[in-house]
């Protein structure tokens, strides 16, 4: 044993040798046990798996599995940063009619916990990660409201979002846009993780339509916020937009201009790989934006909001969670679908 030992302690190999002798060490140094540098961290498999420097990302854009095979040595470890976004809602539809509500984002939640850095998402930002167990966490990824087909004079507001999930916490679709007009159950934005936005109505008795409200159900941080109030001039009023993780949808409240969806948030371009630039130089991709209102007779729709909201008519952006434009006011045009959402789980692995 002594020449073995002294075989040992001279190789190439000694440091590591040495620095695993509290462990089980004939097997350590033939190769057969299950310790070693890997222990540090967790294990796990699903989704697409990517690698930026020390971390690796999954990312679902679909129904799957997120599966932790192992722990951690160290339990401070055995935590994972994320980002769930819900679909988000179509835009409503009175077409020929007044002008229509946005829908809303899809509920934004967000970890800038122990590996991720804070940005323009953190207001919207959970301060710590989750910690996991060695078993399989289902996932879901919402799909986007469908689009409301026009011509439709009676109106119909906008389909919401569908809920996404994972690893034990939801966030909410996004609320319809509503239909410009009357009656007023029609007109009004739909509650969601972000709200929609409300139509515009025709001047008196019909009035302008309010936006739904945003974080619904509630969950801290908020994961969206409301829609904005539709105007009500006469002959045509302008519509608002849906709202967005960060901002409430624009309020209409005058011609030419028809509201803006609410802005979405921005997390760290190694995170957020699916997410839109503001930018192509941008460090940051954004989620969540709020659709926007549709144009009246001619007048202007407004712009989508940062984080895959989308104008008039125009569907919001896949895997952002974007809401989709409300219809204008033409002689039939289908509203914008919601864009669906995405979960993104990030832990350190080595």
């Amino acid at each position: 044993m002594r020449d073995l030992k002294n075989k040992l302690t001279s190789s190439k190999n000694t440091k590591n040798i040495q620095a695993r002798k509290g462990k089980s060490f004939g097997y350590q140094v033939l190769g057969f046990g299950a310790g070693g540098a890997s222990d540090a961290f967790i294990v796990a498999s699903g989704g697409t798996v990517t690698q930026d420097g020390d971390f690796k990302i999954h990312t679902f854009t679909g129904p799957g599995t997120f599966t932790v095979g192992s722990l951690a040595s160290d339990s401070a470890n055995d935590v994972v940063d994320y980002l769930i976004v819900a679909g988000a809602a179509s835009g409503g539809n009175r077409s020929p009619g007044n002008a229509n509500g946005g829908g809303g984002a899809g509920g934004f939640r967000y970890s800038a916990g122990t590996f991720c850095a804070a940005g323009p998402g953190a207001p919207r930002a959970a301060p710590a990660a989750v910690p996991v167990s060695v078993q399989g966490y289902p996932i879901a990824v919402g799909a986007g409201g469908a689009a409301v087909p026009g011509p439709d004079p009676a109106g119909t507001a906008g389909t919401p979002g569908a809920n996404s999930s994972g690893i034990g916490l939801t966030s909410a679709g996004g609320g319809g846009g509503g239909a410009g007009g009357q009656p007023p159950s029609t007109c009004q934005g739909k509650p969601g993780g972000s709200g929609g936005g409300g139509a515009g109505g025709r001047g008196a008795p019909f009035g302008g339509s309010p936006g739904g409200n945003g974080n619904t159900p509630s969950t801290s941080p908020p994961q969206g916020r409301n829609g904005g109030l539709g105007g009500n001039t006469s002959p045509d009023a302008p519509s608002a937009g849906g709202g967005g993780a960060m901002d409430i949808g624009s309020f209409a409240t005058a011609q030419p201009g028809n509201g803006p969806g609410g802005a979405g948030a921005g997390i760290p371009t190694a995170f957020g790989a699916n997410g839109v630039p503001n930018a192509p130089t941008d460090a940051f991709r954004y989620y969540a934006g709020g659709g926007a209102g549709g144009n009246s007779s001619g007048f202007a729709g407004g712009n989508g909001g940062i984080g895959g909201g989308s104008g008039n008519n125009t569907a919001g952006t896949a895997n952002t969670g974007g809401g989709g434009g409300g219809a204008d006011t033409g002689d039939g045009p289908t509203s914008g679908a919601g864009g669906s959402g995405v979960v993104v789980i990030r832990y350190k692995f080595q």
